[in-house]
């Protein structure tokens, strides 16, 4: 069974940065993709960013280009978003997901992944 926990979430104000985690179990790491995604309120799951399994390849979300780094340490079966510039926008529960295959291609839609963690909730004030 594979088990993925995240942390790292919490309240910050506009313009502050954060560090997720995401913890993997039950699979072997190292051969998968990861992605994060998040949900607001009333809204639909969103596509964050992804990362390949060796960690070569990455993929971001418009929203997100240029202010999250996603990353992955393999040998500590985790996986990372860093998340500079924040806005309020960005505030949702944030998930992270394990895909059956090793690349990015197709990462952008929930349906691509296997698993999911429990979510860490990210709050951005004005």
């Amino acid at each position: 069974q594979v088990q993925l926990v995240e942390s790292g979430g919490g309240l910050v104000q506009a313009g502050d940065s954060l560090r997720l985690s995401c913890a993997a179990s039950g699979r072997t790491f190292n051969s998968y993709a990861m992605g994060w995604f998040r949900q607001a309120p009333g809204k639909e799951r969103e596509f964050v960013a992804a990362i390949s399994a060796s960690g070569s390849s990455t993929v971001y979300a418009d929203s997100v280009k240029g202010r999250f780094t996603i990353s992955r340490d393999n040998a500590k079966n985790t996986v990372y978003l860093q998340m500079n510039s924040l806005k309020p926008e960005d505030t949702a529960v944030y998930y992270c997901a394990v895909r059956g295959v090793r690349g990015v291609g197709s990462a952008t839609t929930p349906g691509g992944y296997d698993y999911w963690g429990q979510g860490t909730q990210v709050t951005v004030s004005s």
